[in-house]
């Protein structure tokens, strides 16, 4: 694989997710430090929801994040830009890495939608999780990265950043479950007999240690390998990308998350199961799982393994919801990427995997 395979692409800005640039310019011209112009536009490739754009100007690049167009009906509480910001803004001085944020616009008068603009950070994103190309060595390092920079993110203190009021008290798995069945609900193009199943099923069978309330963390909500820009030669992650799903919640809760991959066949969601993980380099899911609980003292492993398959049920349900979000947005015609409509499609496999690991429990 050469590595401009890694580095993400960007097109020229499609009809539906195009904005007046020299309105955008006009208003950046005063307010961003070092900005001028001319300036011209490209789009990235990646992302189904928020549309993510290139600003190229002479000096230098920069990231513009926005909500999609006026076209979009918008769900509840989704493309929350604001959050975005706010929290990126917030870690940029802990061990989490993440792009520098310059400015924000909510005024939706100026290009027709809320947008912010931050640094363009320049490196790899790696798009399969079994890292092929690369050495042993290599993929190993780039793992145990990802997992000291989880951990770094579930460390840090929310009162110490002014993140105290991020998330909404009271427990977080329940209020999660809830968000997500009424999300799917909003959502059903086709019905899903698991996801109702899930619903009924989920809220009864919270662990305790998913019930403590002491254990509150900022979450990214959406924590995987495509989702970091590593540096272009170091396996070092310069910048966490899409904050989009963030809040406070229950570091468990993003942690198991982010270990699906370990439990998804290669050909859904780019996942690692059945493959040869000593033969690569890679870790097992139970050697990940300890270095994480030894980097932030959160659980046992074995304590955290007793309650697995409820956390993998759970993240697999949230998951589905989410995609079916995307299905519906693909029927609406307002998804903003053609990975939209292949991601669409796993909603329901990844249900039924759902409901096989709540059945095991």
């Amino acid at each position: 694989m050469s590595d401009t395979n890694n580095f993400i692409g960007t097109r020229p800005v499609s009809a539906q997710h195009a904005f007046d640039t020299a309105a955008l310019e006009r208003w950046l011209q005063p307010r961003l430090s070092g900005f001028a112009g001319p300036m011209t536009v490209e789009m990235f490739k990646g992302g189904q929801s928020n549309p993510t754009y290139k600003l190229i100007t002479p000096q230098r690049n920069y990231v513009m994040r926005a909500k999609p167009g006026p076209v979009a009906k918008l769900l509840p509480s989704a493309h929350a830009i604001e959050r975005e910001f706010r929290v990126m803004s917030a870690l940029q001085d802990t061990g989490v890495p993440v792009a520098q944020m310059h400015v924000i616009c909510e005024d939706e008068s100026v290009i027709g939608r809320a947008f912010y603009v931050m640094e363009c950070v320049e490196g790899r994103v790696l798009w399969e999780q079994s890292l092929p190309g690369m050495d042993r060595a290599q993929r190993a390092a780039l793992y145990d990265e990802m997992n000291r920079v989880m951990a770094a993110l579930h460390t840090v203190r929310p009162d110490a950043v002014g993140l105290s009021d991020y998330g909404k008290p009271g427990n977080y798995f329940e209020r999660q479950i809830g968000r997500w069945s009424k999300q799917y609900q909003a959502s059903i193009t086709q019905p899903i007999p698991e996801m109702d199943r899930l619903m009924e099923w989920l809220p009864q069978n919270i662990p305790a240690m998913a019930r403590d309330e002491s254990k509150v963390s900022v979450v990214h909500g959406d924590f995987r390998l495509d989702n970091l820009m590593f540096h272009p030669t170091e396996p070092r992650v310069l910048a966490v990308l899409d904050w989009e799903l963030s809040t406070l919640g229950h570091p468990l809760a993003d942690f198991s998350y982010h270990c699906m991959s370990w439990h998804i066949p290669p050909g859904m969601f780019r996942g690692i199961n059945g493959l040869d993980l000593a033969q690569l380099g890679i870790p097992s899911e139970d050697a990940y799982i300890a270095r994480y609980c030894e980097r932030t003292g959160i659980a046992s492993p074995e304590a955290l393994k007793a309650d697995w398959n409820f956390y993998l049920a759970y993240n697999m349900f949230r998951l589905a919801a989410i995609l079916q979000g995307i299905a519906k947005r693909v029927e609406a015609g307002t998804a903003s990427s053609e990975q939209a409509v292949r991601s669409a499609a796993g909603a329901r496999p990844l249900a039924e995997m759902a409901w096989g690991f709540a059945s095991a429990h």
